[in-house]
């Protein structure tokens, strides 16, 4: 019998060389938490929803919460049945099948790079604006290379080994909640002294917060990506979804606090505002806070891109062993056990483009807006394939159930609408551009794939299984 159901089993695991099994729970939300970068957007998103939601910035940020969660569910739906490194890229797979799949693969790409290369230049961004706060004034050029050595920095680390930048990504993402919190807390227990309304605030009406909702979903893109680490993780059918629905919660918490306090203190005339915590710390008497603002959001984004260039490593690693890249980015290091050649080339590409942009004298804050406009698209093509992807995966399997339906008909039709809203709104700037060139591209790759490698194409979507390593040497090889 013994023999029997080893004759079952893999010689050793589809996604071996990866460091299995090794990631406390912890570490796993801490890869979610850094990604999403929640103090980043604690003091910028508030604002933007604001413009279009106005006094009923909080409800959208309740809905935004609302569709997070239930993606989150829709995740967990396969997190806490597989272990994947791939991401929703894997889920998808198993669910809508190969074709959706690399739809899903190809958008979290963008998704996962795009956003790293936004990391880089937000980092670089509110470091020159601390810098100029004390008295030093950068050129475009210091931006430029402080995107490099923070991608050449990130890199390393992340080769090191996902243990090593689980715990620094912890560590420093602590760091900046923690300065968020204490900032938000001075300003909450400060003097009633807001500042001179800058326009007259939108009134409260259902159009106003359904169009925040948008924006608002800005603030938890990257909140799955703890899925990335499903195969590094102990114990992945429970760390994986906790993580990724607890920080899909934490997020919501913290940006329902900071847009309470930013709209509380514009007396509702936040939208419009261009540093509204800055300006609220000066009207307060606090305006040392801003110099520490500055330092939490440029160490959140720090954290992110650590965390990001983990995801994005993974996922070029997943593709590759599944034959859709080059198989070179499924090799892994032997002695630090991660995909040291998917990062080789995550990291520099990653810093190419905000460092060319930057130092060709694009503004900072345009090239953040920018890049996340485009991360954010792909985030949201990804989430709604996921969501459609659940339930068909349930069926399949033999455990569908009304719950996951009633999730996937509520979330699927609001992610669509977001991302219609999303489209028409971006008309008319550069992001409609590069998303088009993008999904050309995509489309080209795919009808390769179709053309030459059509047996590989239909098997899409690795994930972790066991093997006869694992049963003679008693752990995850």
């Amino acid at each position: 019998m013994r023999y029997g159901a080893l004759a079952g089993l893999r010689r050793r695991s589809p996604v071996h060389g990866l460091d299995r099994r090794n990631l406390r729970p912890v570490e796993v939300l801490a890869q979610s938490v850094s990604t999403a970068a929640p103090a980043a957007g604690m003091a910028t998103v508030p604002a933007i929803v604001a413009t279009t939601a106005g006094t009923a910035t909080l409800w959208s940020f309740v809905l935004a919460t609302a569709v997070a969660l239930a993606v989150g569910a829709c995740i967990a739906t396969f997190t806490r049945r597989m272990a994947a490194a791939g991401s929703l890229y894997s889920l998808t797979a198993k669910g809508l099948g190969p074709a959706a799949a690399f739809a899903c693969g190809a958008a979290l790409l963008a998704g996962y790079a795009v956003l790293l290369m936004a990391a880089l230049a937000g980092a670089a961004l509110y470091t020159d604006a601390f810098l100029t706060r004390v008295g030093v004034a950068p050129s475009p050029a210091v931006g430029a290379v402080a995107v490099v050595v923070l991608a050449a920095l990130a890199g390393g680390l992340v080769l090191r080994g996902v243990r090593v930048s689980a715990r620094i990504v912890l560590a420093v993402e602590a760091v900046s909640i923690t300065v968020m919190l204490v900032i938000f807390g001075v300003l909450l227990a400060g003097p009633p002294a807001p500042p001179a309304p800058v326009d007259a605030a939108p009134g409260w009406s259902l159009v106003g917060v359904a169009a925040g909702v948008l924006p608002a979903l800005g603030a938890f893109i990257g909140f799955e990506a703890a899925s990335t680490l499903g195969v590094e993780a102990r114990r992945p059918f429970v760390s994986v979804p906790r993580a990724v629905l607890g920080t899909a919660g934490l997020v919501g918490l913290l940006s329902l606090l900071a847009a309470h306090t930013q709209v509380v203190g514009f007396a509702g005339a936040l939208g419009g505002q261009p540093e509204p915590v800055v300006t609220l710390a000066a009207a307060h008497g606090t305006p040392w806070l801003a110099g520490l603002l500055d330092l939490g959001i440029a160490t959140s984004f720090v954290a992110c891109t650590l965390a990001t260039t983990n995801a994005l490593a993974r996922v070029l690693f997943s593709m590759a062993r599944d034959r859709i890249v080059p198989r070179c980015f499924g090799a892994t290091h032997r002695r630090y056990r991660t995909p040291h050649v998917a990062i080789a080339v995550a990291a520099p590409v990653g810093a190419a483009a905000p460092a060319a942009l930057l130092l060709t004298g694009v503004p900072g804050l345009a090239v953040l807006r920018g890049l996340l406009g485009v991360a954010t698209a792909g985030y949201l093509v990804a989430y709604l394939l996921v969501a459609l992807a659940a339930p068909l995966f349930l069926r399949r399997i033999g455990e569908l159930t009304l719950a996951p339906v009633a999730v996937t008909v509520v979330a699927v039709p609001v992610l669509a609408g977001v991302c219609g809203v999303f489209v028409v709104s971006a008309l008319g700037g550069p992001v409609p551009i590069v998303l088009g060139a993008l999904l050309l591209a995509a489309i080209a790759w795919y009808a390769v794939l179709r053309a030459r490698r059509p047996n590989e194409l239909a098997a899409i979507g690795v994930y972790d299984e066991p093997s006869t390593a694992d049963v003679h040497t008693g752990r995850a090889a």
